[in-house]
């Protein structure tokens, strides 16, 4: 029986599994949207959520806990400079998982997980030079 077992084991380790997870969690707080399958995308939403709502705390201990989770430092200073605040008044639900059909080579099920309010966001195109032609 699987009374009060929660989550998903993805057919890896635990050790493989938790770094698959915070590699996603990273890079969702860096780039604010990823594609993923979808039960990785469910696992990936809880601790996403965690660590947002250790960003609003905003204390030395919270950043602390976060620097021990992620693997990059920039996305700790992303978390807490950014993304934190921005979810002060929200008490919950920063993440959205879109479904995307299925995946072409093994027909999995593909989703979008972003951050609530990251896609308004527009890409910034570099200006391309007016060259003149040369005469």
């Amino acid at each position: 029986m699987r009374h009060a077992v929660a989550g998903r084991k993805l057919r890896r380790t635990t050790e493989h599994r938790m770094a698959l997870l915070r590699n996603l969690v990273t890079s969702l707080i860096e780039k604010e949207r990823i594609k993923t399958t979808l039960a990785k995308a469910k696992e990936a939403r809880s601790l996403a959520e965690k660590m947002i709502t250790l960003a609003k705390a905003n204390t030395l201990a919270s950043r602390r806990r976060a620097l021990a989770f992620f693997f990059k430092e920039s996305a700790v200073t992303k978390l807490f400079g950014e993304i934190g605040p921005r979810f002060v008044e929200r008490p919950g639900g920063y993440t959205r998982i879109v479904k995307l059909g299925l995946r072409s080579g093994d027909g999995a099920k593909m989703a979008l997980l972003e951050l609530v309010g990251s896609e308004f966001k527009k890409k910034i195109k570099k200006k391309e030079k007016k060259s003149t032609p040369a005469k």
